[in-house]
């Protein structure tokens, strides 16, 4: 059997997978091997970085991918919206603020709208706008995102949405959460994690292993990593990554991370260069504990569609009438 759903035709695919835009992990060479593999890969923009852009854009060379961006941030820097649509990317995704104002250039820009939302308004006010696909965030994923549970989550959203095309996010890192999302009425999914350790990954390698080796009960949802980042999040969301000397220290004791915040954004950022995971960040969710190998993204997508095709003819032949003698 093949899958094939309304965000296949809509981004010109032929597996319903998008590549999460992890910031600082989601680079050219990654979103274009997922692109290459069937699916859809986006360069994680995150708080916006120009020379980075274009570096990446050019590490995807004549693949079709797009772009995600930090809305607050990149509200900050909305010149970097031109940067990218000159790029021509055939699907530009904003999460985590207003994107309301960005919305007649990027349809000026012909790139397909994507929307993350994690609560319910956030998704009426998306379809309200008539953005082309909803990504329906659950609490499950990986870096910044709200606190509604993915399985819940979706389907709730997939009745507000209607005709528009809803991508499940959060704790999907195999063809099982594939399947699920699909039965759940998403169209699709967008995948993170399930890409984190991959070989084309812009990750450390040393982060990359810890991922591998983690689990998603290692991983807790606070700003401590935030803070040392010296990064001024909105209030309503925090990130998601695996606990480790640094978190077990801090998290408990935000009062003291305050009071001794230059000596610890200062070990934090070193520990970030040499690739440190007892205190820099591993940003994954909580299906680290489906992710066991470090292998190309390309194997990670066929897999996924591979399993997901299985379990949906296993689901489709349980749904066969039984016939009587």
């Amino acid at each position: 059997m093949s899958i094939r759903t309304p965000l296949c035709d809509l981004f010109g695919i032929e597996h319903p997978v998008l590549l999460a835009p992890m910031a600082g992990v989601s680079g050219g060479a990654l979103a274009a091997v997922v692109s290459r593999a069937g699916g859809l890969g986006l360069i994680g923009g995150g708080y916006g970085d120009a020379d980075w852009l274009e570096r990446e854009f050019d590490a995807a060379g004549d693949a079709r991918i797009g772009v995600g961006f930090i809305t607050w941030s990149l509200a900050r820097q909305s010149h970097l919206l031109d940067l990218v649509l000159d790029r021509a990317p055939a699907a530009l995704m904003l999460s985590f603020g207003d994107f309301k104002p960005f919305l007649p250039k990027i349809r000026d820009g012909q790139a397909k709208f994507i929307v993350q939302v994690q609560t319910l308004d956030q998704a009426r006010e998306a379809v309200d706008a008539g953005v082309d696909a909803i990504v329906a965030q659950g609490t499950e994923a990986g870096g910044h995102g709200g606190t509604r549970a993915t399985l819940p989550f979706v389907p709730a959203v997939v009745d507000i949405a209607k005709e528009i095309p809803v991508i499940a996010a959060g704790g999907i890192a195999d063809g099982r959460g594939l399947a699920a999302a699909l039965a759940l009425g998403a169209s699709g999914v967008l995948c993170g994690t399930a890409f984190f350790s991959s070989n084309e990954s812009l990750a450390n390698d040393n982060a990359k292993q810890a991922a591998v080796s983690g689990s998603g009960h290692d991983t807790e949802r606070s700003s401590i990593f935030d803070i040392a980042r010296g990064l001024d999040w909105p209030t309503g969301w925090n990130l998601r990554a695996m606990r480790n000397a640094f978190t077990r220290r801090w998290s408990a004791d935000m009062d003291g991370l305050m009071q001794n915040l230059s000596e610890e954004q200062a070990r934090f950022e070193a520990a970030s260069a040499a690739g440190d995971t007892d205190v820099a960040a591993v940003i994954v969710g909580e299906a680290a504990d489906l992710i066991r190998a470090i292998e190309p993204a390309q194997d990670t997508l066929h897999g996924m569609i591979s399993q997901a095709e299985d379990r949906l003819w296993r689901i489709g032949r349980l749904a066969d009438p039984i016939e009587e003698d």
